[in-house]
């Protein structure tokens, strides 16, 4: 956990919603996708976000990007085997949070009425 350690970066890059979910989406296409097919899978994703996250992942050898000498351009995002295994790491949170969504929920549920009837100030 100490500062200096490259781990760290890395654990950041993964910890990144946007990252998480173009992982999963390249992997459950299960072959490369072009930018706006990946805009469409993921709502909520600004032009600018996908752009930052797909940049990121290529840097970090997560994703490769591929482009077509076409008028326009045609640029195709895929999953590198690095990045296939980062991919299963999404299979495993999203699988974990379908379980256990109803439990988090009435978490924060109580949570949110025992703030209510203790209106000191956290911490």
């Amino acid at each position: 956990m100490d500062t200096d350690c490259p781990s760290r970066t890395v654990v950041e890059v993964l910890a990144n919603k946007w990252v998480l979910y173009v992982l999963g989406s390249l992997r459950e296409h299960d072959g490369p996708m072009r930018f706006n097919q990946l805009g469409r899978a993921l709502p909520g994703v600004t032009q600018k976000m996908l752009t930052q996250t797909l940049r990121t992942l290529e840097r970090d050898g997560l994703v490769s990007r591929k482009v077509y000498p076409t008028v326009p351009p045609r640029v195709e995002y895929g999953l590198t085997p690095l990045g296939n295994e980062a991919a299963l790491l999404t299979v495993a949170i999203g699988e974990w949070a379908l379980s256990h969504v109803g439990q988090i929920l009435a978490a924060r549920e109580a949570f949110a009425a025992a703030a209510s009837a203790d209106p000191r100030p956290l911490g």
